[in-house]
Parts: C-alpha cells; structure tokens; sequence
C-alpha cells in the first residue's frame, strides 16, 4: 500500500490477465504480480487500485484480483522490515478495513524472504 502520488522507481510491464499497464514499485510486488499472471485461478488482476475516500489521504491498494468463482482477493506487498512500523501498520489496517466495507474478505499481505 503506498500514496498515490508516490514517487520512486517504477516498473512498467503488460500483464495478460491486466486490462491496464501493470506498474509495479518494488521487488516484492514485481514478483508477486508474475505469480498472479501464472496463477490459474486468477482471471483478471488490478493493479495500484485507489481507496477512495479515505480521511488519511489517497492511497492505493498494491492487487485487486478477481478469482475463477469471481470471488475477489486483495493483496498488500510489504517488506518485513517495516512490518512493526506504525505508520505501515496504520495503513495496512485502513486498508483491511475498507476492502471489509466493500464486501472483500480475502485480504491478506505478501513479504519478502528473511
């Protein structure tokens, strides 16, 4: 999860299960999307996708994905050494919380390897 206006280095690529150029902005998210693209059960993938009206500010959610049954996942990259930071454990909850208002259960985060 990052702002929107997030400035730093940016990876754009074409993904086949993504209506959109897929821009990803670090190593984690990188990985995790060609995961997605390989997964079978995933149909379509979301990437960066806005929580709208949120108090704290505008910030974007890293992979809204649709599954074969058109369940929906949401999925947050992080590195583990900001896991216990305040300010990232602040925004992961905002972010659970609000894809719990939007009716998405399957919320979950993806860490690098230690």
């Amino acid at each position: 999860m990052r702002k929107k206006s997030f400035k730093g280095r940016c990876e754009k690529r074409m993904l086949s299960k993504c209506s959109s150029i897929c821009r990803t902005y670090d190593p984690i998210q990188t990985s995790y999307a060609e995961i997605l693209e390989n997964d079978p059960d995933i149909v379509e993938i979301q990437c960066n996708v806005i929580l709208e009206d949120l108090e704290d500010g505008v910030y974007m959610s890293d992979f809204l994905c649709t599954k074969t049954n058109n369940e929906k996942m949401v999925r947050e990259c992080v590195q583990r050494k900001h896991l216990m930071k305040p300010l990232t454990v602040k925004l992961l909850d905002i972010s659970r919380d609000y894809w719990l208002e939007q009716g998405i259960e399957d919320w979950g985060l993806v860490i690098n390897e230690e």
